[in-house]
């Protein structure tokens, strides 16, 4: 075995004493360069947490979330996971000396290839999904409501988990580059690459349609020169769409452009990445496959390790005809690792940064209100400019800083006295105001409010002199009736402000 084995000069090994696999041919800088996108892919994976907080925990005002948007942020930060996971784990790439890792020989490795996989198709099916959405309103004027929300959410969902359980069953995943797992050659073609250029593809048509009928519609406003769709705005009914007035369809499709811009922006930007990556790893692996049918396209390579001693930094020249050139691969990670971040420079809005903020200080500025008022309407009391009176935050008087009041609930009042020491009924008496005028209680369970015979806030005066009449007010008949100082001194404290 020993002589069979140094009967290959270095770096080749007998290939009866391996599997199948190898290495690819890059220079050892490609390893630093695939660390750097997945730390990228971090800062990718913090601004999708983010989104997806922000869309959980503040109201609808502050984030403007939508489940279009939520549910293609949560598919690309699956995809971002599929770059972090490797990067906090350090999985060992190398199953033996010419053979990496699968995902039958490392969990790690098929955790990272199945959020890669999973995240790469959840991407592609909500941006198909949303650019059908802007497309069914803006072309056929459709509402998209409950029933395409229900369609989304089985279509955006069900055809990834079940994209990946065949790529995993036909291909599998393994270590073919870098720390992240990545699908086999195998059956790819027809179980993942075909499968998300033919979506990728259907997304591009409809949204290429779509601009197509804007500027139709825009061409069309501009040879309306009819003057009854000058000031006309949108059509008043939906039976009346299908009439609009080339002037009122294209300011329709203005509003409808001005609200979506964001997520065309993010469509065209994602299938953009899924295209590319999609043809430069298919073109990976036909490249690999043909040297493996052919080794004699490999031979320039083959004789420059053998007389090199197998030092490869020698031999790349001889290597960048079999693979894909390293600033290109380099794109395609990097493109992959930074859609996070668009999303949030797209999809975030500043709204969410106060709403965090007005989160957090709201809470202190709520108990310490709690905390000083000397009652819990205070604040709307002090808002409420007809209030007869108010009590001071900081100081407990009233507004004019007099004196400080006796503030006694209307559920157990207290009994008081006139100032010619006769008792008072205690349904009337609350609180004394500084001027020494008495004034009732008008919410207890006993007195009924009356406008006073003697207002003069109506524009004619009283036609006659009325008695007082404990009846009338109805007071405990065991109280004596008030003395005329004691009724001149009455006034009505929710009048009394009035101009």
């Amino acid at each position: 075995m020993a002589n069979e084995t140094m009967s290959c000069p270095p770096p080749f090994l007998l290939d009866s004493l391996y599997g199948d696999g190898g290495y690819w041919a890059y220079p050892d800088s490609f390893q630093t360069m695939t660390e750097g996108a997945n730390w990228v892919a971090v800062a990718s994976t913090v601004c999708c947490v983010f989104l997806l907080l922000s869309w959980a925990v503040l109201p609808v005002e502050k984030t403007y979330r939508h489940y279009l948007s939520i549910c293609l942020t949560a598919g690309v930060m699956f995809m971002n996971l599929g770059f972090v996971l490797p990067l906090a784990g350090n999985p060992e790439q190398c199953f033996d000396d010419i053979t990496p890792n699968s995902m039958r020989t490392g969990s790690l490795c098929a955790a990272s290839g199945f959020f890669l996989i999973m995240g790469g198709w959840a991407g592609v099916m909500w941006i198909f999904l949303r650019a059908l959405s802007l497309h069914l309103q803006i072309c056929w004027q459709l509402v998209v409501g409950r029933n395409f929300m229900w369609f989304a959410q089985a279509v955006g969902w069900g055809i990834p988990v079940i994209g990946v359980v065949i790529a995993f069953i036909l291909s599998g995943v393994s270590f073919r580059f870098g720390p992240t797992c990545h699908i086999n050659h195998k059956n790819s073609l027809a179980d993942l690459w075909i499968p998300l250029l033919v979506f990728a593809g259907l997304t591009i048509i409809i949204q290429f349609a779509t601009f197509g009928y804007c500027i139709k519609v825009y061409l069309a406003s501009l040879a309306d020169n009819s003057a009854s769709t000058e000031g006309s705005g949108m059509p008043s009914y939906t039976n009346s769409i299908r009439t609009m007035t080339p002037k009122q369809a294209y300011r329709r499709v203005r509003r409808v452009i001005a609200l979506q811009w964001r997520g065309i922006a993010i469509v065209l930007i994602i299938v953009a990445d899924v295209i590319f990556f999609s043809i430069i790893f298919v073109f990976q692996d036909n490249t690999v496959e043909a040297v493996k049918h052919d080794p004699s396209i490999a031979l320039p390579w083959i004789i420059c390790l053998a007389s090199n001693g197998g030092d490869k930094t020698l031999c790349l020249d001889e290597a960048s005809g079999l693979v894909v050139n390293m600033a290109t691969i380099g794109a395609v990670l990097f493109l992959l690792a930074i859609n996070g971040i668009w999303l949030l420079l797209l999809l975030g809005r500043w709204s969410m940064v106060t709403g965090w903020r007005d989160l957090f200080t709201a809470v202190p500025q709520r108990s310490k209100r709690e905390f000083v008022s000397v009652d819990a309407r205070l604040d709307d009391l002090k808002k409420d400019t007809r209030s007869y009176e108010m009590l001071s935050r900081d100081t407990g008087k009233t507004m004019d800083d007099s004196v400080t009041p006796s503030v006694v609930t209307p559920i157990s009042p207290t009994h008081a006295r006139s100032p010619t020491g006769s008792p008072i009924n205690h349904d009337y008496m609350q609180m004394p105001n500084p001027d020494g005028r008495r004034t009732p209680d008008y919410f207890g369970n006993t007195a009924r409010y009356h406008t006073p015979a003697r207002s003069f806030s109506s524009p004619r005066p009283p036609q006659q002199t009325v008695t007082w009449d404990a009846r009338e007010t109805y007071a405990r008949p065991t109280s004596p009736p008030f003395t005329q100082q004691q009724k001149d001194r009455y006034v009505n404290p929710l009048g009394m402000n009035r101009i």
